[in-house]
């Protein structure tokens, strides 16, 4: 029986989505089963021998629902591994991605019990055009951007495949 992967993703607009599929597909591709949800899908919790949390820091904060998520699934989360995948800057400066590096390490403060068996941070993704009409008004001189980088994300996720491979057959 090959270890089963839930691939669970907080998004507002989908972005992060896009990016904790492409987790779970090279996921499938290293030899596991895999399942991709929202962290707000109802179903109900089974064997998952470990997850993959994908989400977006916003406002120096991790997402609401991810936060949620690792609340209530806090004690099913503390006896598997655990990788964090989460979507930050949307631009190239160093000095933003130090940011979201801070941020991560603060929420990750207020989470003693998790200790990530992977983390990354990459890029987020800007889209003014899926934002309601206000805050496109509002927002209206902020360029649309993509800071994801494809190539990384789909390296990183390898790398997590065999960082968990002998995670769940040690089980």
């Amino acid at each position: 029986m090959k270890p089963l992967v839930l691939v669970a993703y907080a998004t507002k607009y989908g972005s992060t989505e896009e990016t904790a599929r492409m987790v779970g597909a090279m996921l499938g591709s290293e030899g596991f089963d895999v399942e991709v949800w929202p962290v707000h899908h109802p179903a109900p919790w089974k064997p998952y021998t470990a997850v993959v949390l994908a989400a977006a820091l916003y406002m120096g904060r991790l997402h609401p629902e991810a936060r949620r998520f690792l609340k209530e699934r806090r004690e099913e989360l503390s006896r598997i591994p655990v990788a964090l995948v989460m979507a930050g800057p949307v631009g190239k400066e160093e000095k933003d991605w130090a940011g979201a590096q801070k941020q991560l390490d603060k929420e990750l403060a207020r989470l003693p019990w998790l200790h990530p068996a992977a983390l990354k941070i990459v890029g987020g993704k800007w889209d003014p055009a899926k934002l309601g009409f206000f805050y496109r008004w509002m927002l209206r001189k902020i360029e649309p951007a993509d800071a994801r980088d494809w190539v990384m994300i789909r390296e990183w996720a390898l790398e997590l495949a065999g960082k968990l491979q002998p995670a769940v057959t040690a089980r």
